[in-house]
């Protein structure tokens, strides 16, 4: 069990678990900046013009500790900050992938900091504080899997992707997303899949060997932030998400008709702000959402929670 906080960074990800072990997992993470160009759509809120900061939003409901630090992938929208992130909490766990990926003083920055790829290089071949570890699909261990007697539970994160050879392609190819984490989370029986910005390569392997694990699940984060680009054509038919939640991309970019088209459930950074999912619900996963205007059109009763500092919307 656990509380899962999808925030809102713009055009990034970056995503909380509080575990019922008392744990904390953050899986990518993505500096605030405001920007104000967005493609008006149907339903747009505008909540990507008011991004939360990631370590203040973890210092306001008090952590102090990290236990895991998960990168999906050594993209910058998913590591903008990590400098930051570290420097402001006790960082237990680093997991990492293999990548060979190079940037370089030729290489355009843009929004990024040089400081948090130069960081990242430094930490990532750390022997000490934190443990780098480089976990494959099918692994199992102590903690996030484990419990301490050796059976499967503990945290719940059960990973179906990368696979070595699935980053020796990225690679040699230098697309660093199908070297992407694809985490399951597995709590209460329901089912989370946390997909990074994981694309065909890779959702071919995880149907081909993982089906039944990833059939029929409660919640979606999308690959690649909802974008076309994420996934493959056969993935969405297999999952089939009673919720899928996308990140901020501008909307000519995002994939709303794979959706649509299935009448799948889903809503986005942009129209909720941040998007939290308590596990410990007596009926399922309580969703609230931190934008109060959409949580009260989507759900005309919604109610305020102070603890989780959100307005409910739905159970799943």
């Amino acid at each position: 069990m656990g509380v899962i906080h999808f925030l809102n960074v713009n055009e990034g990800d970056c995503t909380w678990i509080h575990h019922a072990s008392g744990r904390n997992t953050v899986i990518d993470v993505s500096a605030a900046t405001t920007i104000t160009e967005f493609a008006s759509t149907s339903g747009n809120h505008n909540q990507k013009n008011y991004p939360v900061n990631p370590v203040q939003y973890l210092h306001d409901f008090g952590v102090s500790e990290i236990f895991r630090f998960i990168l999906t992938h050594p993209d910058m929208d998913h590591m903008d900050g990590i400098k930051a992130l570290f420097d402001g909490f006790n960082v237990l766990n680093f997991w990492d992938t293999e990548n060979t990926k190079v940037l370089d003083d030729s290489s355009s920055w843009g929004k990024y900091k040089k400081e948090d790829w130069e960081f990242y290089q430094k930490i990532r071949k750390s022997t000490s504080a934190p443990k780098v570890l480089h976990n494959y699909s099918g692994s199992h261990a102590q903690y996030y899997n484990r419990d301490e007697n050796g059976k499967s539970g503990a945290d719940g994160l059960y990973i179906l992707a990368p696979t070595k050879e699935l980053v020796a392609e990225a690679n040699n190819s230098g697309d660093y997303n199908d070297c992407s984490y694809v985490i399951l989370y597995k709590t209460n029986d329901k089912k989370i899949i946390f997909a990074g910005d994981s694309a065909e390569k890779t959702w071919n392997y995880i149907l081909e060997n993982h089906k039944e694990d990833v059939t029929d699940v409660d919640i979606l984060l999308a690959p690649h932030h909802g974008r076309k680009t994420g996934g493959n054509s056969d993935y969405l038919d297999v999952l089939r998400p009673k919720l899928t939640l996308f990140g901020n991309a501008k909307s000519e970019y995002l994939d709303y008709a794979a959706w649509n088209n299935r009448k799948s459930d889903h809503i986005t950074n942009n129209q909720a702000n941040c998007i939290i999912m308590d596990t410990f619900g007596k009926g399922g996963i309580d969703v609230y959402v931190t934008y109060e205007t959409f949580a009260k059109k989507r759900n005309p009763k919604s109610t305020y929670n102070e603890t989780l500092k959100a307005w409910y919307i739905q159970t799943i």
